[in-house]
């Protein structure tokens, strides 16, 4: 049975197919680069930094820290006396020569920044809803005003309750388009690899449709319809939870969630993050409403099995925002959809989480060489379908890619076990 996407519902396309899935193959990699391993932690409790972003002073080139504040860093050789700047969200950035990391583990600490009660009170005479309004509105002002060409990493994964049953990866190449353009932005596949652990899938599988297309549709500038447009704006209230410092500058912290006329139809809350001198968008974490299963569920679910009931019990969204030459853009993006699974002849249900993020890694320069449609990734393609197996591992070696988590290292290390007693019988 297919369900129809509701026009009048904006979110980021993503899709959910539940079909049959076939498998596998595995390698590793390196090469001409020297690859730097290590966390980010908090300085005064020592609890791992999530998504925190590392880039080399100078480059274009980054990398973002997994669910496990661990990172990997790979620099060219080329690159002497390298300067590495270290940001997270809220806290005091820093920025450390290359010569001081440690190749296996470097532990990277960062501290809180504290704002004074003084500069609170800089927001009483605002409006919270007008300074959201007034970051959409100056999009072409504060954001990236002419085409680029960008590489990024892009991964999928899959989770059957705690265990992980599928990983997809991809580096990506994108054609990202000016912020105040209406065309939207391309991407192409430069190469990609999967791997599935068939004998969890009971012989079904969720598959994401779009794949990195949804990591990039989180990009909230770029694609406001998506989520939070002119028109639905009296649907929302906004208030201010206490600033916090990016960059040596205020940032207004500005909560939103529908209003209780509106609960029943799948909208959004969270927090953005607002510069307070440009009024630039640079961070922002939100939520679907999910309470309204029906609704959740026809944004989602294009194809189901007979005899099961679909439904989403949790879909978190994150975007992040980079700054070169004074303009914004966009950096990293996670999205994480929680499902169930009733069926009607069994006594437990079945729990997935599906999670795909995305983040630049290397601006390559002004959008010159056009993607072509053949080679364009589609928004009806499924990233796994796509893809052969884990394949070509000298290629990989060279990209900067995000460290999985290390419940995603032991399922790859039990496949590859399994594939060489397959080999050996």
């Amino acid at each position: 049975m297919k369900t129809n996407i509701t026009p009048k519902l904006r979110i980021p396309y993503c899709y959910v197919a539940i079909l049959f899935l076939f498998v596998i193959n595995i390698g590793q990699a390196q090469d001409s680069f020297t690859t730097y391993k290590g966390e980010v932690v908090n300085e005064a409790n020592n609890d791992p930094l999530v998504f925190a972003t590392l880039s080399v002073e100078g480059t274009n080139i980054s990398t973002v820290t997994n669910s496990d504040g661990l990172f990997t860093l790979k620099v060219p050789n080329t690159i002497k006396d390298a300067r590495i700047v270290v940001m997270y969200l809220g806290f005091t950035p820093k920025t450390f020569l290359l010569s001081s990391f440690n190749k296996e583990r470097t532990k990277i600490g960062l501290s809180e920044v504290t704002t004074q009660l003084n500069e609170v009170m800089v927001q009483t005479n605002k409006n919270a809803k007008a300074i959201v309004k007034k970051a959409l509105s100056n999009k072409g002002e504060n954001y990236m005003n002419s085409p680029k060409r960008m590489m990024a990493f892009y991964r999928e994964t899959i989770k059957k309750r705690r265990r992980n049953v599928s990983l997809a990866e991809a580096v990506i190449t994108v054609n990202k388009e000016s912020y105040d353009s209406f065309k939207s932005d391309k991407i192409a596949l430069f190469k990609s690899r999967k791997s599935t652990d068939y004998s969890k899938l009971d012989t079904i599988a969720l598959k994401l449709q779009g794949g990195p297309l949804n990591a990039l549709y989180v990009d909230v500038m770029k694609y406001p319809d998506y989520f939070l447009n002119y028109e639905d704006f009296d649907k929302y209230k906004f208030t201010f939870d206490e600033p916090t410092i990016i960059n040596d500058e205020l940032v207004y912290v500005i909560n939103f969630k529908q209003t209780k006329a509106q609960e029943d139809d799948p909208l959004y809350f969270g927090t953005l993050y607002i510069n307070s001198n440009t009024m630039a968008l640079t961070n922002a974490i939100y939520n679907l409403n999910v309470e309204n299963r029906a609704a959740a569920s026809a944004l989602f679910v294009r194809r189901k099995p007979s005899g099961a009931n679909v439904y989403p019990t949790e879909a978190v969204y994150r975007v992040n925002y980079r700054q070169q030459n004074g303009k914004w853009y966009y950096g990293y993006s996670n999205v994480q959809i929680e499902f169930v699974i009733d069926w009607d002849n069994k006594l437990f249900n079945s729990k997935y989480t599906l999670q795909s993020e995305m983040a630049i890694t290397d601006i390559i320069d002004n959008n010159s060489e056009t993607i072509r449609n053949r080679d364009r990734f589609k928004q009806s393609a499924i990233l796994v379908d796509e893809t052969s197996g884990f394949t070509d591992p000298d290629f990989w070696g060279a990209f900067n890619v995000i460290e999985p988590d290390k419940s995603i290292e032991s399922a790859i290390d039990k496949i590859q076990k399994q594939l060489r007693k397959l080999e050996k019988s």
